[in-house]
């Protein structure tokens, strides 16, 4: 995505227009079907010169908004993070390294979420540094255990 081509034109209809040709209704349905790949990556799939990975973020959430699964979508925010920064899942020693990785999924996520459920994030985030989930845990999806744990369901 070089020339800004993401940002002109209709961006909504574009991006459904590209779900819709892959045989989805919505992008959240696009994302699940790829529950631990990147935003950059959703992106360049419905379109590697003209979408980005914040349109997409964008469409997920308002989508989330109008079911009233917000927490749902905040959870498969923290997978998509967390499958970027940990690979290869919670780490076994938590050096700096490791730590460092975990911070920035942490934070990345934080950035993501909508102010309306910064507090719970923020609670989660620092339930899962004070009791680490075991070695190698990787969630592959919002509806993992331990996360629904950390955040459940609470829309109306």
């Amino acid at each position: 995505m070089s020339d800004g081509d993401a940002w002109q034109g209709n961006i909504k209809a574009r991006l459904y227009e590209r779900a819709r040709e892959r045989g989805y209704e919505s992008i959240t349905s696009f994302a699940n079907d790829r529950p631990t790949a990147s935003l950059v990556a959703l992106a360049e799939e419905l379109g590697r010169e003209d979408v980005a990975g914040v349109q997409v973020l964008s469409a997920m959430l308002y989508e989330a908004e109008q079911r009233r699964q917000v927490m749902r979508f905040v959870r498969d925010i923290l997978v998509r993070m967390l499958s970027q920064s940990l690979p290869e899942g919670w780490p076994t020693v938590l050096d700096d390294a490791s730590r460092f990785q975990i911070a920035r999924a942490l934070g990345r996520w934080t950035g993501y979420t909508p102010e309306t459920h910064q507090k719970q994030v923020d609670r989660a985030g620092d339930s899962l540094l004070a009791n680490p989930p075991p070695a190698g845990w990787r969630p592959l999806g919002p509806d993992d255990e331990l996360l629904r744990t950390l955040l459940p369901d609470d829309e109306v």
